[in-house]
């Protein structure tokens, strides 16, 4: 976050292609939460982050009953301070939103519903159940922590 304004990326390959997203994946070997924001930050925009700029401000988890493998819990950060400007990669394009203007019908579904309460300073635990065509939420709850 910058400025009143949120980077999102442009997902180009790979689970949600398509669709505006943070940046993020998973942990390698033993890597925390944190260290594995970090790096996938440098390597989808370009951008380095400290650990110690990262603020945790949600949990997540996305069940899918048709698509198991998509199954995951999701730790969500922000950051607020970070060294050079975001690139393009392979993976992403990211583009910057006021708060106003996020494409929510280019998102994932879930977004929609906790995205606004995180940006406005609150921190969340959430459940989301897609239902059968793993493109609508069938199911879900959010709980302020």
């Amino acid at each position: 976050m910058k400025e009143g304004k949120i980077l999102l990326a442009m997902k180009k390959r790979g689970f949600g292609m398509g669709r505006w997203n943070g940046v993020g994946g998973k942990p390698q070997n033993d890597e925390t939460m944190e260290a594995t924001t970090v790096r996938e930050a440098e390597e989808e925009i370009g951008v380095k982050i400290k650990t110690e700029h990262l603020e945790k401000v949600a949990e997540l988890d996305f069940f899918f009953p048709n698509k198991k493998e998509w199954n995951q819990t999701v730790h969500v950060f922000l950051a607020k301070n970070w060294e050079g400007d975001p690139i393009e990669s392979e993976e992403m394009k990211p583009s910057w939103f006021n708060h106003a203007d996020i494409p929510f019908d280019q998102m994932w579904p879930d977004d929609m519903h906790w995205l606004p309460a995180v940006l406005s300073g609150k921190k969340l635990k959430g459940e989301f159940h897609f239902s059968d065509d793993g493109d609508t939420i069938g199911d879900f709850s959010i709980k302020e922590i």
